[in-house]
């Protein structure tokens, strides 16, 4: 038992943190960053089922899949972005920029393609935009009433 992870979620096991990398016993401030990580996945990806549906019905079908190439692709640069900065400290200095040449691809993709549209996958990849979004007002809420409550 792990008497410094006071939180209800299992440590990972056999040192492999949530984000699927190797590492040795995480601090608490990087269980923190695990678990930040873990929940903007989680709206990223509820967002995304959400809002393709939404486009679906009020749209097309062609619209909500290029809606949701954007959105797979915001996934993956959140998945990249995170592992830069897991890896920022220790190992590297700064973070890599090769995330964006994902985006730039897709969208370069995208304009050459005449089935794919612009404007529907860059929505889809700001999809991450959103749940960072939700993240800061929900902290900011619930840290603000706990303020309250204590005061």
């Amino acid at each position: 038992m792990n008497l410094a992870n006071n939180s209800s979620e299992p440590a990972p096991s056999q040192g492999e943190n949530p984000t699927g990398f190797a590492s040795s016993k995480p601090s608490d401030s990087m269980q923190e960053f695990y678990h930040l990580s873990q929940e903007l996945l989680f709206w990223t990806m509820a967002l995304t089922a959400i809002i393709f549906v939404f486009v679906w019905i009020f749209y097309s079908l062609n619209i909500s899949l290029n809606y949701l190439i954007g959105a797979c692709t915001g996934v993956v640069y959140l998945r990249m972005l995170a592992r830069d900065v897991e890896r920022l400290g220790g190992e590297k200095k700064q973070l890599s920029k090769t995330r964006l040449a994902l985006l730039i691809g897709l969208i370069l993709l995208a304009s050459r393609w005449n089935q794919l549209q612009i404007l529907p996958i860059f929505l889809g990849f700001l999809t991450y935009k959103a749940s960072l979004i939700i993240y800061v007002l929900r902290t900011t809420f619930v840290s603000g009433s706990h303020k309250v409550g204590q005061s």
